[in-house]
């Protein structure tokens, strides 16, 4: 998908919600997307990995694992001050997960004509993150919980235990009929503009705040940006591909987990917003200044 496309579902997302003026439809959608849709994307997209293509470029690999623990924690230390438990873990959540695929993949074109590292970061941070996400949320969502009980809530997320079945397969080196992997891929990237248009729909602004956005884009947007500028080379596929990757805004699948876990949902997804229009404001500006 491009940014057009991208602007155009979110747009239609809350045009719909503004004419139907229901919540139903779109937990429907929300559901169908989170529990079906990208169940089958992620599963697919990990699975099809071979691992000893991913090895040669281990750069991706490491920068993922870096900007994952790097926002963790300075998102976590700053929470400790914070006195809502659920805003906590909801800036926790939105710091460490970015919008690698719907926007990343886009925003990345702009810079690359080959996306395979842009796509290796993007499965990789998803196969991470998405569970640690879920375990964090799992833990905030009703006050403090055995380890046991939270890894079982995180693998009652559908694309949790797809990630984790995938993964085993990718070791064993078991690979499935690239034929039906790709059925399923092509099946499963619908979660994509079924998400946006879900995001779409959940846009309130009346409980944005600057303050919170201006917490959400240091973590997740601005000390990326100024690590990977300083400690990778400023050249070349790789640079442009994590550079963007890790500067992205919170996805879409990181207030799907703050909806379900009832995690202040909509004071995040006005945050989402704004800073998603941020984003691709400065990326078009960068690419139109260096050319």
């Amino acid at each position: 998908m491009n940014l057009a496309e991208t602007t155009l579902l979110i747009f239609l997302g809350f045009a719909l919600k503004k004419a139907i003026k229901k919540e139903e439809p779109f937990i429907l959608l929300r559901k169908f997307s989170n529990n079906i849709l990208l169940t089958l994307f992620v599963f697919s997209n990990v699975a099809s990995k071979d691992l000893g293509y991913l090895l040669k470029i281990k750069v991706v690999f490491f920068y993922v694992f870096i900007i994952i623990g790097l926002s963790f924690l300075t998102s976590y230390l700053y929470s400790l001050k914070i006195p809502d438990e659920k805003w906590k873990a909801a800036l926790i959540i939105l710091s460490i997960y970015p919008n690698t695929v719907a926007l990343g993949f886009p925003i990345a074109s702009l810079f690359l004509d080959d996306l395979t590292p842009v796509i290796i970061y993007a499965s990789t941070n998803v196969l991470i993150v998405l569970p640690i996400a879920t375990l964090i949320a799992s833990h905030y969502s009703k006050g403090k919980h055995s380890t046991e009980h939270i890894l079982k809530n995180a693998l009652k997320f559908p694309p949790v235990a797809a990630n984790l079945l995938a993964l085993t397969l990718v070791l064993l080196n078991f690979h499935l009929s690239k034929r039906f992997l790709e059925t399923l891929n092509q099946i499963g990237w619908w979660s994509i503009p079924a998400l946006i248009v879900y995001f779409g729909s959940r846009i309130n602004l009346q409980k944005f705040e600057w303050r919170k956005l201006m917490e959400v884009i240091t973590f997740r947007s601005v000390i990326p940006f100024i690590f990977v500028t300083l400690t990778l080379k400023a050249s070349g596929e790789i640079f442009y591909s994590v550079l963007v990757e890790a500067s992205m805004p919170p996805a879409i699948m990181a207030n799907a987990i703050l909806a379900r876990y009832n995690l202040k949902e909509e004071e995040a997804i006005g945050v989402t917003i704004v800073l998603t229009l941020i984003t691709m404001g400065f990326f078009l500006i960068l690419k139109a200044f260096i050319g």
